[in-house]
């Protein structure tokens, strides 16, 4: 079987409460018994990704972090897309000086663990989303927010108009030297903008993997629902948008499924192809 798939996990393959169900585990499971190859692409790391999915059986390569990391289940890790030292502390520097702004900061330390580096006086929107690592040790409190040698994304989470003009002010000011990711967040009521390497998006690491994989990009699938599923739709031989999917990705897709996230789509859509099954 020389085809591959690969499904964005929020909002695509995960339910809205962020549950897996027995159904899509099953699907799943059975078509890689059956040597199908399956991935996923997410923005989350790989210790979220394993609590999320546990059970699944995850073979390939996987896309984290939104493309700057691909890494093996067991922790292996194939290629990372960093920001320096020093271009990290010019995103810090530039946020800080023109929109009293500070981010929430992954890096990556010499032995392949992440470090989540928070400041120390967070905003409103950082202290939601902090208050969902409980007693995780990689989550660090900083008093002065610095880069650190490795640094896989930098990520500010504040209104669409602020993170609009902080993104016009950095591309003024760092340009090609970075990639801006900006979009509204699907559980907290913000927008995240995540400054990352310029190779460091989910298009170029399906790129890489393709290779990894040696599978041509004609015969690779994918499955997404938001901004940051774009750019894996154009890496992509067949693009396919589950049914809750944002409009622009839609018009991208070359199938929009009759389902969503939360009715099992990806995994009915695998049963049909692979496993031959009706729904």
């Amino acid at each position: 079987m020389n085809s591959f798939y690969l499904t964005d996990l929020d909002k695509t393959f995960l339910r809205t409460d962020l549950s897996l169900s027995a159904y899509s585990r099953r699907v799943w499971n059975a078509c890689v018994e059956e040597g199908a190859r399956l991935s996923v692409a997410t923005a989350r790391s790989l210790t979220g990704v394993r609590k999320l999915l546990e059970g699944l059986h995850l073979r390939e390569p996987l896309i984290l972090l939104d493309g700057v990391v691909i890494a093996t289940i067991e922790g292996k890790i194939i290629d990372v897309a960093a920001l320096d030292r020093e271009l990290g502390d010019a995103v810090i520097d530039i946020a800080r000086r023109e929109m009293g702004m500070e981010p929430l900061l992954v890096g990556m330390e010499e032995d392949g663990q992440e470090s989540f580096l928070y400041p120390h006086a967070p905003n409103r929107w950082q202290r939601e989303l902090l208050s969902t690592f409980h007693n995780d040790r990689r989550v660090l409190d900083v008093k002065q927010m610095r880069a650190m040698d490795r640094n896989l994304k930098l990520v500010f989470m504040e209104s669409e108009e602020r993170t609009a003009e902080l993104e016009r002010i950095l591309r003024e000011r760092l340009g090609e030297a970075i990639e801006i990711k900006r979009s509204a967040d699907p559980y907290i009521d913000c927008w995240f903008m995540t400054v990352l390497h310029p190779e460091g998006d989910k298009a170029h690491a399906l790129a890489k993997l393709e290779v990894i994989e040696g599978v041509d990009k004609a015969h690779t699938t994918v499955f997404g629902d938001s901004h940051n599923d774009i750019g894996l739709f154009e890496m992509a031989g067949r693009r396919i948008a589950v049914a809750n999917a944002i409009e622009e990705l839609k018009e991208r897709a070359d199938l929009v499924l009759p389902w969503s996230n939360d009715e099992d789509a990806v995994a009915r859509y695998l049963a049909e192809e692979i496993l031959e099954t009706s729904n």
